[in-house]
């Protein structure tokens, strides 16, 4: 989880919907929520520690007769979700990438060069080819980027908590960023305000998971069935905190709502935290100097996000081809002999994500349905394993040190309810009137890959899938 990468991409569209009150409490409803979700997960993490995680636990808290069935949703759902996750972190960063270039040679007012399609398109590939490069050395290189990850993002999101609103001349009062709410009908064409207010949250939806991310590696992290538990929970509280923060400092900063998405603006209208950070550092400084310093560090978040978020997708591509649930697995599951990393899953989530970003050349709704994909793939598969928890006998688990007791079912029915509403949402139509470049492309996206799938059940897999292959026999005597 990354404190910029969801929040700073659909900032703008949800605040155009229904205007700072319903973006800033949207948040707080959203991470009320999701600690449920993340309760849920962080009880089974300790009791399966195990790479292949979601789809792991779904095998294991089915039980042997809908046990290959609840895995097989779960990790196609699960790889879905995390290969295009690779390609939102890498369409949100080549946004940021573009509007620092457009800062940097002038303004949109003052020649600035605005990145067209086709060079879009190649920032897109170029990141997602780095991170799978990346990813093909050892753990350990993966290890030390995220430390280094960690304190980009701490140290840079609090500068930007703490400098955005001290820099900015002008400041929205109190009043307009908790109680103001603004229909942007004329733009959205959302004319119901609780249809605009369900819309207003999608960022915070978006931004609130990717939590599990710690439970792809726990073969490889000590005390796993502590860690990974404590990891999730303090995930999502250090998140729900200082993005709420963040949006704050945002919308306490704005200088003027409806010049934010004017196509003439410095920015062009087209990345509205840009231009919140452009109108602070100009108004102040005469310069964009620290606007494009700013939208650097919110930059590296985006790489340092993609580069986890590819990590895991390829942990889990290499899991389900270990156990044969992927077209040509033996290609997938073979692991580098010497950095000991899956590097052709690597290479198979790389192309697929690069393939996803073809159509930027000619739609201009791909991020959308890309998020869309992503959150409902992603989220999607959280919720398998959580309804197996909850209708499962409860002497059937065996629980870790992380252990709810009583409460996991109320706990467990909770999550699992926000869960399929997220999903539902996503597949909502996010502008009217609905034409070729407003529709949603996602649910039919989604609709044909997750049909082709369940048909490969039906047809063929539900015969030779069984779920996850244990690959450590244990004895009698419980020796390995």
């Amino acid at each position: 989880m990354t404190l910029f990468t969801g929040i700073t991409p659909l900032y703008g569209s949800s605040l155009q919907y229904a205007g700072p009150a319903s973006l800033v409490w949207g948040w707080v409803v959203v991470s009320f929520f999701t600690c449920f979700v993340g309760v849920a997960m962080a009880e089974i993490c300790s009791s399966f520690p195990t790479t292949g995680s979601l789809y792991f636990w779904a095998a294991h808290l089915a039980g042997p007769k809908w046990g290959p069935f609840s895995s097989w949703c779960c990790a196609w759902l699960e790889t879905i979700g995390l290969i295009a996750g690779i390609g939102t972190q890498a369409y949100a960063g080549s946004q940021t990438l573009q509007s620092i270039i457009l800062l940097s040679t002038g303004t949109n007012k003052d020649g600035g060069y605005f990145a067209p399609k086709w060079l879009f398109l190649c920032m897109y590939v170029s990141l997602t080819l780095i991170w799978a490069v990346l990813n093909t050395f050892a753990l350990e290189v993966i290890a030390f980027i995220d430390i280094i990850s960690i304190w980009w993002q701490v140290i840079g999101g609090l500068v930007i908590v703490i400098m955005l609103p001290l820099v900015a001349m002008t400041r929205k009062s109190a009043a307009y960023v908790f109680t103001s709410f603004e229909m942007g009908v004329d733009s959205t064409g959302v004319s119901s305000k609780p249809y605009a207010a369900i819309l207003s949250f999608l960022v915070s939806q978006y931004s609130l998971y990717g939590y599990d991310a710690a439970a792809h590696l726990t073969e490889e992290t000590k005390g796993a069935d502590k860690n990974g538990p404590i990891s999730i929970l303090s995930s999502i509280g250090i998140i729900a905190v200082f993005g709420w923060a963040y949006i704050l400092a945002l919308t306490f900063s704005i200088k003027d709502f409806s010049y934010l998405y004017d196509p003439s603006n410095e920015t062009a209208g087209a990345f509205v935290p840009a231009q919140i950070l452009y109108d602070a550092f100009h108004g102040r400084y005469h310069n964009s100097a620290g606007a494009i310093v700013l939208l650097f560090v919110i930059w590296g978040s985006f790489f340092f996000g993609g580069l986890s978020i590819t990590t895991s997708a390829a942990r889990v591509v290499y899991a389900l081809s270990r156990d044969k649930g992927i077209p040509y697995s033996s290609i997938w599951r073979q692991v580098h002999p010497k950095r000991k990393v899956p590097s052709n899953a690597v290479w198979l989530c790389a192309a697929i994500c690069i393939v996803m970003g073809l159509p930027i050349l000619k739609v201009n709704v791909v991020f959308t349905a890309i998020t869309s994909i992503c959150t409902i793939g992603w989220v999607g598969g959280y919720a398998v394993p959580i309804f197996a928890r909850m209708v499962m006998p409860e002497k059937n688990f065996k629980p870790g040190p992380f252990y709810l007791g009583r409460a996991r079912r109320p706990v467990c029915l909770v999550a699992f309810i926000w869960i399929c509403y997220t999903c539902s949402v996503f597949l909502l139509p996010t502008y009217y009137p609905i034409t070729w470049d407003t529709f949603n492309y996602a649910p039919v996206a989604l609709g044909v890959g997750l049909s082709l799938v369940m048909v490969w059940w039906w047809v063929d897999a539900r015969k030779w899938f069984k779920g996850p292959v244990r690959n450590i026999e244990i004895s009698v005597n419980g020796k390995v």
